[in-house]
């Protein structure tokens, strides 16, 4: 979980590799906000990021807006203070961030014994300093910010994007969306879930188009 975007903008330029590239970037910063409270260089990112998109009326531009005006509305104190009520404590977290949960109700079921018999096909194995599961939703962007970026063309291509991206996300990500905005404690992390939602969506009706 390493990725750090190299410019946090909602959308890339007018060519398909400034798209592909920013793609990868969205991908690699919700990683980062999803795995842990985002520490102060992010936030630092986040609080000055350009909230205009290239193209005016852009899709993404609404909800990076309000992302970028939650970070800047918020101290880093009560962000991390929220990530911890939200995802962390004894027990049973507020909002559970692993697939499995939302797909069978519990964790640690089939849908990540697919998930990992897919890495394996793909070559990726879950770094041991990790603590997390597999099924992880930072875990799985990261995931999908390598297919975009990735020097292996045998598996960073758009099929294997489309696919990874239709079986362990598409189906679950937006009742973890709806999970963060229920929660009346989440600010910033309910304007995560509103980016979510929105880049999900433009993600979707991509991978869609390539039918």
């Amino acid at each position: 979980m390493s990725a750090q975007p190299a410019s946090l903008t909602p959308s890339g330029g007018s060519s398909a590799l400034d798209e592909e590239t920013a793609r990868a970037e969205l991908y690699g910063l919700l990683s980062q906000l999803y795995y842990a409270a985002p520490d102060a260089q992010l936030l630092s990112a986040l609080r000055v990021a350009v909230t205009e998109a290239p193209a005016d009326g852009a899709f993404l531009q609404e909800p990076w807006q309000v992302l970028v005006g939650a970070a800047r509305e918020l101290s880093d104190a009560a962000i991390a203070q929220e990530f911890d009520r939200l995802f962390g404590g004894v027990g049973k977290p507020e909002v559970f961030l692993y697939g499995s949960h939302y797909l069978s109700g519990f964790l640690n079921e089939k849908p990540l014994a697919r998930l990992r018999t897919d890495l394996d096909r793909l070559g990726l194995a879950r770094d041991d300093s990790m603590s997390e599961t597999e099924d992880h939703i930072a875990y799985l962007c990261e995931v999908m910010r390598y297919l975009i970026a990735g020097d292996d063309m045998a598996v960073c291509n758009l099929t294997a994007q489309r696919d990874f991206f239709a079986t362990h996300l598409q189906p679950w990500v937006l009742q973890l969306c709806d999970a963060l905005a229920a929660q009346p404690q989440a600010r910033f992390y309910a304007a995560l879930a509103q980016f979510t939602r929105a880049f999900v969506s433009v993600e979707t009706q991509g991978f869609d188009m390539l039918d």
